[in-house]
């Protein structure tokens, strides 16, 4: 699972740290293992004597007409080889987007699978949702579409809305990212400037019914936001959407076809998005089959396999990744001076997912800003902070994260590099391919936020 684990031992020059580094990583990899897509969807979805069952939902085979697959994430590979091997020839055919350069990963046989971009969208991404549409126009009541939706999904499942591009996209998309917006935020604007987002795909599919199976990516698991809720009633409007772009300060400098959407949005004369209550909605099922707080359990379960005093402390952890850091390195001070909040050896887990406003020239994602400014206030105590992203792309880079313990700062100045500069130019990508303690999972194909493992013994 972890690419690099030898170099990440090597790095301790004690015996005690070089445990705790094997073991946050052993901890890590069994809550990874655990939201692994293809074995979260079988585990809900059975078919047994013709009937089809997913958490709650029934139908038998013999009252539907087609199954459809649609859909996209970053898990959509794994999660369409388990559809695939539940429901077999009974599914028509599909098209489900995932991120480029996985496609050869997965055998599957009825279903297309797409490659798409993330963070920012592109042609590919386009031409799947536009499949996806055409093949989910006027279905039937007896025809059933399984919806596949995971985190990256928003991006890699991209329509523009009458009169906007995938450039009018793709530049306010970069805009907001670098500005530091929520996934809340940005998915609120994404889903007004779309003919497939908020709840429109769910429309296109009516009077089918749809069952939409989840892999949250987003704190708290709210259906609308995550991958932009494309099968879920969305109680945004354009309001939402242009106060995010004026509290981010990018209105006035977006693409002319994006203020005029949201303009004629504001006036009414563009439609809204499906609201709650809305009829598109009566026959759709929308079920989460993994989200952070399983993989948190599951993380909890072997940290006290492995002899430690273990608290979930968070799976709701939101802000700016360097200010995050820095009340993580102040948990890990606290276990490793007070044996607070458990007594050491411990184990603290915090799920979420932060965000960076970019200032700096550097490269670096959240986990590793995190990490980075985790790494000063640390120094000299017996603890280890891991800060990790389950899709195992942290950012713009190929890093799932990094790692740092007590002696992280004395290393960095043996070689010297400055943290403090790195971390102001948001360059946490360069200071940890120098210090050697970058985390690379490659792609994980499964997308539950982020996990943060501190321990101290």
């Amino acid at each position: 699972m972890f690419k690099n684990r030898q170099r990440i031992l090597e790095n301790s020059s004690t015996e005690k740290l070089r445990l705790m580094r094997d073991d946050a990583l052993n901890i890590l990899e069994a809550a990874l293992e655990v939201v692994d897509p293809k074995t979260a969807v079988m585990e809900k979805l059975k078919v047994i004597e013709g009937n089809i069952a997913v958490d709650g939902f029934t139908r038998h085979l013999s009252d539907v007409n087609r199954v459809l697959i649609v859909g996209g994430g970053k898990a959509g590979g794994p999660m369409t080889e388990a559809l695939e091997k539940v429901l077999g020839d009974w599914i028509e055919g599909g098209v489900v987007n995932i991120l480029r350069g996985t496609e050869t990963r997965y055998s599957v046989n009825r279903v297309k699978l797409n490659p798409s971009s993330h963070p920012v969208p592109d042609e590919g991404g386009v031409r799947g949702v536009q499949e996806m549409m055409r093949l989910t126009s006027n279905l039937s009541p007896e025809d059933l579409v399984f919806s596949i939706i995971s985190g990256g999904g928003s991006s890699l499942m991209t329509l523009p809305a009458a009169g906007v591009s995938l450039e009018d996209v793709q530049d306010v998309t970069k805009k907001l990212l670098s500005s530091g917006a929520t996934i809340n935020e940005l998915n609120a604007v994404r889903k007004h400037l779309s003919a497939f987002k908020g709840g429109r795909l769910a429309a296109n599919c009516y009077p089918a019914t749809v069952v939409s199976l989840i892999l949250s990516d987003v704190v708290g698991d709210p259906i609308d936001i995550i991958a932009s809720g494309p099968t879920a009633p969305d109680p945004s409007t354009y309001k939402t959407a242009h106060e995010v772009l004026e509290r981010r300060g990018v209105w006035g400098s977006v693409n002319p076809a994006v203020k005029d959407r949201i303009e004629q949005g504001l006036k009414g004369e563009a439609d809204e998005t499906p609201k709650p209550g809305s009829p598109v909605f009566d026959k759709v099922h929308n079920i989460v089959v993994a989200n952070n707080l399983k993989a948190a359990k599951a993380a909890a379960a072997e940290a006290k396999k492995l002899g430690y005093n273990t608290e979930v402390i968070s799976t709701f952890v939101e802000g700016e990744a360097r200010h995050v850091g820095t009340v993580y390195a102040g948990l890990a001070r606290s276990l490793a001076i007070n044996d607070l909040p458990v007594a050491k050896p411990g184990a603290l887990i915090l799920g979420g997912e932060t965000t960076v406003t970019v200032k700096g020239s550097g490269k670096g994602g959240r986990n590793q800003e995190l990490a980075l400014s985790a790494l000063v206030k640390i120094a000299e105590h017996d603890c280890v902070v891991l800060a990790l992203g389950t899709d195992g792309i942290d950012g713009p880079t190929d890093a799932a994260g990094a790692i740092v313990d007590g002696e992280s700062l004395s290393r960095a100045l043996s070689k010297q590099i400055d943290p403090q500069k790195h971390l102001k130019e948001n360059d946490s990508y360069s200071f940890f391919k120098t210090l050697g303690d970058n985390v690379f999972t490659g792609p994980t194909g499964t997308n539950v936020n982020d996990l943060t493992l501190i321990l101290a013994t």
